[in-house]
């Protein structure tokens, strides 16, 4: 009787700290998912600081013209571009999508 009790503790147990490693191995992925999330920001890059895209006829990375300008984008953590601050921006923050600047 003491090895079918002993048989039945140590499957359960087994079972136990599985679904605990399994539980505490699929949280890091997640907050990785959300820290490695990111989305263009139109105009809130400096002069020659752009991630990618600056206008016809510009090569990618490193080619805005001026700070803020309204057709180049950086990569920021999803959720930030419309609290980033751009002074050519109509809103006065980044955008999602390129636009026209206004004088800063």
């Amino acid at each position: 009787m003491t090895s079918t009790i002993t048989r039945q503790t140590t499957a359960a147990a087994l079972a136990l700290a599985l679904g605990a490693a399994l539980t505490v191995s699929a949280v890091p992925a997640t907050a990785a998912d959300d820290a490695m999330a990111q989305e263009k920001c139109f105009g809130v890059a400096l002069k020659g600081k752009n991630d990618c895209k600056a206008g016809a006829g510009t090569t990618c990375a490193g080619t805005s013209k001026i700070d803020h300008q309204g057709n180049a984008w950086s990569l920021v953590p999803a959720g930030s571009c419309d609290k980033t601050i751009s002074k050519t921006s109509p809103t006065g923050h980044g955008q999602l999508k390129e636009f026209k600047e206004k004088k800063a």
